[in-house]
């Protein structure tokens, strides 16, 4: 592990383990809902700069495919980071909010669509790992 605003020590990590591919979940979220507002601007920075540092990472890695984890809402909001990771030949899966697992906000209730069971969302991650470079691909449950 280590930080991922750290390129140097980043880009260090992920040579050294040699991936086939990389999966960011990376995001920067309070753990209550109610405070993501208030602390929005941390999470775009972790979505934005620390991608772009995992994508150069990865880049000096080989270019392993980049598979990121964007959202099934507020898509216009998050369209820059989906074009970074598009252009860069990566892959954005857009979840639902998860739910189901002990660290969702959702552990024992189904929120609103777009939504996804975390174990639904890990088989359906599974089955997308050869989606072509540059798509986008919605995991969230149909309503």
């Amino acid at each position: 592990m280590c930080d991922v605003y750290d390129a140097d020590a980043l880009a260090r990590v992920v040579a050294a383990f040699r991936p086939d591919l990389v999966i960011s979940r990376l995001t920067d979220l309070p753990d209550e809902a109610a405070r993501i507002r208030d602390l929005g601007a941390a999470n775009d920075r972790m979505r934005m700069e620390g991608t772009r540092v995992l994508l150069d990472a990865a880049r000096g890695a080989g270019s392993p495919p980049l598979f990121a984890q964007g959202i099934a809402w507020s898509l216009e909001r998050f369209a820059p980071f989906e074009r970074m990771v598009r252009e860069s030949g990566g892959v954005v899966l857009r979840y639902g909010q998860l739910y189901g697992g002990a660290d969702t906000y959702f552990p024992d209730s189904v929120p609103p669509h777009p939504r996804i069971h975390v174990d639904e969302a890990a088989r359906r991650t599974v089955a997308l790992l050869d989606a072509p470079p540059g798509s986008v691909r919605t995991i969230a449950e149909p309503e």
